[in-house]
């Protein structure tokens, strides 16, 4: 970051994907926030203070929550600014700590052609400082008052988050509504933080050959979307971003009406609106949204193969992507369904692959499944295995295709989609116990399209998927000419190369 847990409506990866990339600590391919401790930090000497109108009264009647029936948790409150910023609250009173974030709908799927790369550059710029902030002083305020920070990038969206103790909310929020229109960019700053990006590129991707084959199978899944395009970019364009590129970037999407404010922690609505309205409220929106123009793929006829040899490798795998919707595009239930098979397929040790392959063959080191449904377009399900010593890959591939195969033939049992649900559902009320987490979820939902009541009741229609709609979604979708195989091995021994060819 400055590369998520499963959110409320998506499934984390078990590889390097390339889905996110971000500055500082966290990996440039893992979609997952590091945890921290909710323990409010006191405030090291030479503090910036808050100020003083941090908090209206609140209101002498609320009104009554709403309450999620599988949880038991109350729909996040909500409300609009004059300028078109929207605002969520996430009410938790365990710790006197809360978690602000500011998201914009922009993510590399929305870069101009030859410029991929340049929403994560963007995100590194914005600690470079403003007139107000100069460079650094952004972080070395947030450290100050005892105060953690970072920012991510997304094909969908990026975002810029703190968590401070609940009396520096306003000084966060000051910090985060003067770079949001105030960056200063200069050419000193701006080419010199693209070594910086090049270097994370080298370190993350072409240092992984995990990361190199799943750059290379997105690219093959995706013929003409631009979810085909690493978050991090493509080396020979990073290398061509210039400071007017970044500064054309900023002012087109860095706008309060192309933004969403998440407050989760010791706060309400009541408390948050008038600094809302203080901090951010006052920025004047420079149109609104930009349209977000994305070429779409094509009909996919064939299925697709890509392996990649590497001498780096320590443990070979074969892996199985298909391309299927997301919880934005696809037709209602179609992604719960796909969750609740990614579940019984691939979702731990209970799971079919794993039980076949693992337990009963002994063929796999390792077996298991994903899905990827938190994406304002096409998202993908998929499946791997880990061959164990001695077991050719062709043979585990062979085995995930007789489970999928043995799948579409007889369907689901009741029995599995009440287990897979029972898990979703309990790693759901887990994450409540992240404020980042639960902030998260309602950021990657507003930022695909969705709604804050669409992802709290997430649970509750995950609890009304039928067998039949799991059987359904995977005749449907699980389909080799919506495929790419990708086979991660080393490179076989000269002499073993040679005695094949004489064999042939």
């Amino acid at each position: 970051m400055r590369t998520g847990s499963r959110p409320l409506i998506a499934t984390a990866l078990l590889f390097s994907l390339p889905l996110l990339a971000a500055c500082g600590e966290e990996q440039a391919s893992a979609p997952v926030e590091p945890e921290t401790s909710d323990v409010a930090q006191a405030p090291a000497p030479g503090a910036v203070e808050p100020q003083a109108e941090a908090a209206a009264e609140p209101a002498a009647e609320p009104a009554e929550p709403r309450i999620v029936e599988a949880t038991g948790q109350p729909i996040p409150e909500t409300f609009m600014l004059s300028n078109g910023m929207q605002v969520v609250v996430i009410e938790d009173r365990r710790a006197p700590v809360v978690t602000h974030m500011v998201w914009y709908k922009v993510g590399s799927a929305d870069e101009p052609r030859g410029k991929s790369g340049i929403a994560h550059y963007l995100e590194h710029l914005l600690f470079k400082g403003t007139e107000k902030f100069p460079t650094g002083e952004f972080s070395a305020t947030v450290a100050r008052n005892g105060g953690q920070e970072n920012a991510f990038t997304s094909y969908d969206y990026t975002g810029y988050f703190q968590r401070v103790a609940r009396d520096r909310l306003p000084l966060v929020m000051e910090l985060e509504a003067d770079r949001m229109t105030g960056l200063v960019l200069t050419e000193d700053l701006v080419l010199p933080e693209r070594d910086v990006i090049l270097e994370e590129r080298s370190a993350r991707i072409e240092n992984d050959p995990g990361s190199l084959l799943s750059e290379q199978m997105n690219a093959m899944l995706y013929l003409a979307h631009p979810y085909g395009t690493p978050i991090i970019g493509w080396e020979h364009e990073m290398r061509g971003l210039t400071y007017q590129d970044a500064l054309d970037f900023y002012r087109k999407w860095y706008d309060p009406a192309n933004a969403v404010l998440i407050v989760a922690g010791d706060v309400d609505a009541a408390e948050l609106r008038p600094l809302a309205e203080q901090f951010y409220g006052v920025i004047p929106s420079n149109g609104g949204q930009p349209d977000r123009v994305r070429p779409q793929d094509p009909p996919q006829r064939a299925a697709r193969r890509v392996v990649l040899e590497d001498a780096r490798v320590e443990q070979p795998y074969v892996r199985r992507s298909y391309l299927a919707p997301s919880y934005a595009n696809g037709e209602p239930g179609e992604a719960e369904a796909l969750d609740v098979l990614s579940e019984i397929i691939g979702g731990g040790a209970t799971a079919r692959i794993y039980k076949s392959l693992v337990v009963d063959q002994k063929i796999a080191l390792g077996a298991s499944g994903w899905y990827i449904g938190s994406s304002l377009d096409d998202g993908s399900i998929g499946f791997f295995a880990v061959p164990a010593p001695g077991v050719a890959m062709e043979d585990a591939e062979a085995a995930i295709d007789a489970e999928i195969d043995k799948l579409l033939a007889d369907g689901v049992t009741s029995e599995e989609v009440e287990r897979a649900q029972r898990t979703l559902v309990a790693d759901a009320i887990f994450a409540q116990d992240s404020q980042q987490s639960m902030a998260r979820s309602y950021g990657v939902a507003l930022m695909t399209g969705l709604t804050v009541e669409h992802a709290a009741t997430w649970p509750d229609r995950v609890l009304a998927v039928t067998p039949d709609q799991v059987t359904q979604a995977a005749r449907k979708f699980l389909r080799k000419e919506r495929s790419v195989t990708g086979v991660l091995k080393r490179p076989q021994p000269a002499a073993e190369t040679v005695e094949k060819e004489d064999k042939s």
